[in-house]
């Protein structure tokens, strides 16, 4: 039997649809931008001329959850590598533009760069519960301008997993779809296989920024899916308790659903989420908390709630470096997602409150992910899992050692063997320099990037994103 939770019952999640419409229509939602209002307004909702707030009748709600598609594949770079949404498993994404990275050889904590992209995902390459990539950090020494461009790509040349990310400003969207033409191989590959698509915030509370909705309602035309992550802070950003919280993220989703879908019918959707709590001590911004990972299973249960495809954020931690601290808040945060069967749990890589990028902790986290999935699968109860005559043969005082079923029980998914876990004696740990599970994942770190790359851009692609980059970086200069 699989070990499964549920956060909000029944009864709960109805509550929480009638909560989020009240806002929808009570309060209304703050659209920014030269598109969306006048979308809104063609289609029936009341919209505040000088505020700029439209309230959204359930009507025009139900209407978008009806035309979005229930089910859709993520392709990739490398076929072996789609992903079908929604999915009968958990499976992981990197975490995205922290603003630090802590140099894997000198140890320096220093600002991300398009480099550190390129080696994080190769890493991820080789995480086995990983599907989607995102770029884990800024690449600073960009051109502000054209910088989200140069993560995207600097993401394509890294893995051939499903990659995304997203876009500041309208003028980006046209060099960002030549790039992803260029990879895919044509616009209508890009549009059949679905390798990459964009990640969408509210800025909580209920209000859409004008220039990045402006460019995905853009790319709408190229039918590039999108993932809605609201990201309300209880006590900040978002209001004081969990289950308000929950329904102002519901309604942040909801209010995006209803625009990308009034402006292309049928276009992919993620439901997710990404939310926080306040340290009422501090005010500090806290990801690695229970609270947080009972909210993103939450609203992963709306999601399955809306038939949705359902991520979410997890495998957070607000620890300072990687250690016992963070293992055991990216756990916390990550388990109860997989509990409620979250399609993608947005987080591996990073601590310091999603900031700071450490290389050997995406193997890490892989890890644990890997204890996550031991644990929801359960105990398996049937015949074959009846071993009464093995215990009838040995009897009282003997062992089960030489059974073939003990040796075929080694060789099984019943007992997962933890890769980077040391459970050698006390004696053989001091003689072997006292490795932990960070030594050995930064073992396996140096192996990979010693390897060549797996599944490289080819070269006539690479130079034709390198010149794109050069035209978008003439074209976006900022002041």
């Amino acid at each position: 039997m699989r070990l499964t939770t549920q956060v909000l019952s029944n009864e709960e999640q109805q509550l929480v649809h009638a909560q989020s419409l009240r806002i929808l229509s009570e309060v209304g939602v703050r659209f920014h931008g030269e598109k969306a209002v006048a979308i809104l307004q063609a289609n029936g909702a009341r919209i505040d001329k000088e505020s700029g707030i439209a309230h959204l009748p359930a009507e025009m709600v139900a209407a978008a959850l009806t035309s979005a598609p229930k089910q859709f594949v993520l392709g990739a770079r490398n076929p072996k590598f789609n992903y079908p949404l929604p999915s009968p498993v958990t499976r992981y994404a990197m975490d995205g533009t922290g603003a630090f990275m802590v140099d894997f050889v000198t140890g320096e904590r220093r600002y991300g760069e398009g480099r550190d992209i390129v080696d994080s995902l190769r890493v991820f390459q080789e995480a086995d519960l990983g599907v989607m990539a995102w770029p884990p950090v800024c690449a600073s020494e960009t051109p502000a301008g054209s910088r989200p461009l140069h993560e995207f790509f600097a993401m394509a040349r890294g893995t051939s997993k499903h990659g995304q990310h997203e876009l500041h400003r309208v003028e980006q969207a046209e060099f960002l779809l030549e790039g992803l033409e260029a990879i895919a191989g044509s616009a209508d590959a890009l549009r059949e296989l679905n390798p990459y698509s964009l990640i969408y915030c509210p800025v909580a509370p209920l209000t859409h920024d004008g220039e990045m909705l402006d460019a995905y309602l853009e790319l709408g035309q190229a039918g590039i899916p999108v993932m809605v992550m609201p990201m309300p802070v209880n006590g900040t950003t978002g209001p004081a308790s969990l289950f308000s919280n929950i329904a102002l993220a519901n309604a942040e989703t909801l209010s995006a659903l209803v625009i990308f879908q009034l402006a292309h019918p049928g276009r992919p959707l993620i439901y997710s989420s990404a939310t926080g709590s306040v340290d009422f001590r501090t005010g500090a911004y806290l990801a690695g908390t229970a609270e947080m990972g009972l909210q993103s299973a939450a609203l992963v249960q709306m999601g399955r709630y809306y038939g949705l495809p359902a991520t979410s954020a997890g495998m957070t931690s607000d620890a300072k470096e990687p250690g016992a601290e963070a293992v055991l808040e990216k756990f916390m945060t990550t388990l109860p997602g997989v509990q409620v069967g979250s399609d993608i749990i947005v987080g591996y890589g990073e601590v310091e409150s999603d900031q700071a990028l450490h290389l050997e902790q995406i193997l890490v986290d892989n890890e644990i992910a890997h204890v996550c999935e031991r644990i929801v699968n359960g105990v398996t109860v049937n015949v074959e899992k009846d071993l009464f005559e093995d215990i009838l043969k040995v009897g009282p005082g003997g062992h089960f050692l030489a059974n073939k079923s003990t040796r075929a029980a080694a060789r099984s998914s019943e007992f997962y063997l933890r890769q980077f876990s040391n459970h050698a004696s006390h004696e053989t740990w001091l003689k072997d320099g006292k490795p932990s599970m960070y030594s050995k994942a930064r073992e396996k770190v140096q192996e990979i990037l010693a390897a060549p790359m797996v599944d490289p851009l080819p070269g006539e692609v690479v130079e034709k994103l390198d010149g794109i980059l050069r035209k978008a970086d003439a074209a976006l200069q900022e002041d």
